[in-house]
């Protein structure tokens, strides 16, 4: 099936019951049962919800996975993700990660033992370099966040499969409709449900999708024992979402491409980072693994004051966290999203307090366009 048939109808079907055709929200913590040792499938919400279920059919199939295992949130599926290692393991990192990512290793798994090394991944000779005795996994992040810097899939899979490493990818930034990691043979894929995915800023949650089976297992053992589990309404959400995620994410690739080409042509901006402009270092390798470039753009000012003062006077963009909904946002990643990185780290890959990151919604590309000109005048 085509992507958007899949988006409306995998993991759906009309309720046997009363034939609703949107999948019921099923909000309920425990299931009858017909007698002892005999249910319908169901015994308790935390392990079984058939809303839940849905989703994680219906963006397992986006991803071209077989397998999806929903959480609270995009943390809590990375926290899981550190249930498949145990103390005295090491994890190889993309070091330009989303600041959570780097809270929850540095500040929080290091203390249970486990050991990471933050490299640049872009250039995969850093990640052959950073391998250990006791490296177990690969985290990738691609692109990155703030940075939009990419890892080259198919040579960091090859790497993973040559050491028998469990690789991860973070694909929130692309959503499944621009990029299918797991085509590249990569284990697990991770969205953070809260961006793209939803897409209307009202939901948390997050997703793994694999298409091994004993990974499938282990991860699915986690989020019962754990319980991070999202709640059904949320699910239902999330199910709505996904059913435009197509026509959303060609908005949002179509609206970033004209505000990036636009930035790229003002005074006011010192760069770009854009994986659609020719100008992006790797626009080549964006072409050839991902269909489409996102609606993330990252511009550097050169001037903390300048940036102050387009975050102060933007009047459609709203100054918020967060990224991927239907409406423009726009925020200061050093001080809000990623205020756990030491700012010396932070520099070593350009990442400077003049950086401003635009979450490109959906509306009218020429109203951003001079909501930006008007706020820097």
């Amino acid at each position: 099936m085509g992507f958007s048939t899949d988006a409306i109808h995998a993991g759906q079907k009309p309720d046997e019951v009363t034939g609703a055709v949107i999948t019921p929200i099923y909000q309920t913590s425990t299931y009858a049962q017909e007698e002892l040792g005999k249910n319908k499938g169901y015994e308790y919400g935390r392990t079984h919800n058939l809303t839940r279920s849905s989703l994680e059919i219906n963006v397992a199939t986006l991803e071209k996975g077989k397998y999806g295992i929903a959480f609270s949130s995009g943390l809590a599926a990375t926290h899981a993700l550190m249930a498949l290692l145990k103390a005295g393991d090491h994890v190889i990192v993309t070091n330009n990660v989303y600041g959570g990512t780097y809270r929850l290793f540095e500040l929080i798994m290091k203390d249970f033992g486990l050991e990471f090394s933050w490299v640049d991944t872009s250039n995969t000779e850093n990640i052959t370099r950073a391998l250990k005795s006791n490296t177990k996994m690969i985290f990738v992040e691609t692109p990155t966040n703030p940075m939009l810097i990419l890892t080259d899939l198919e040579a960091v899979g090859k790497i993973s499969k040559e050491h028998k490493l469990i690789l991860i990818v973070d694909n929130t930034f692309m959503s499944p409709y621009f990029q299918n990691p797991l085509s590249f043979g990569i284990d697990i894929v991770l969205h953070s449900q809260t961006k793209y995915l939803n897409g209307h800023s009202d939901v948390i949650g997050g997703i793994l999708i694999t298409n091994d089976s004993k990974i499938h297992d282990r991860l699915r053992y986690i989020q019962n024992a754990v319980g991070s589990i999202p709640s059904p309404f949320d699910c239902w959400l999330i199910l709505r979402s996904t059913k435009t995620l197509a026509i959303r994410m060609d908005r949002h690739n179509s609206n970033a491409m004209k505000i990036a080409k636009h930035l790229e042509k003002v005074s006011y901006v010192k760069k770009v980072y854009y994986p659609g402009l020719e100008s992006h270092p790797q626009h080549n390798l964006a072409k050839k693994q991902m269909s489409g470039f996102g609606g993330m753009i990252s511009i550097d000012l050169g001037d903390i004051e300048l940036a102050k003062k387009l975050l102060k006077n933007v009047k459609i963009f709203t100054l918020a966290e967060s990224l991927g909904g239907v409406e423009s946002l726009i925020s200061h990643p050093a001080s809000m999203t990623h205020a756990s990185v030491p700012k010396a780290e932070r520099e070593k890959y350009g990442f400077t307090d003049s950086l401003v990151r635009l979450s490109v919604g959906i509306e009218d590309v020429e109203d951003l366009i001079e909501d930006i000109e008007q706020a820097i005048k």
